[in-house]
């Protein structure tokens, strides 16, 4: 258990903005994922994708800051896939 807190206190040490980038960005898709679970009889893309859009942006920044190019190429894709879907529900 000590060594799971060291974890989170480093990253948090080590830059406190991404730190905090990734938390909120973590959340964002938790809560996204958890309202599409919930209505995926029914889903409601117009209330899970401002999550996903929203972890996607914090998670790449995050990344960012970091220097992890394989998740900024990662987040950076979702971000993408997420603009694409929510042009498609709200312009197309």
């Amino acid at each position: 258990m000590q060594s799971i807190k060291d974890f989170y206190t480093e990253s948090l040490k080590s830059d406190p903005v991404a730190h905090y980038a990734e938390m909120i960005g973590a959340v964002s898709v938790i809560i996204g994922s958890s309202i599409l679970t919930w209505t995926v009889l029914n889903p409601r893309p117009d209330i899970f994708l401002p999550f996903y859009f929203a972890g996607s942006c914090a998670s790449f920044f995050g990344a960012y800051r970091r220097g992890l190019p394989w998740v900024l190429v990662l987040t950076g894709w979702f971000i993408i896939m997420n603009i694409i879907a929510l042009s498609r529900l709200y312009i197309i």
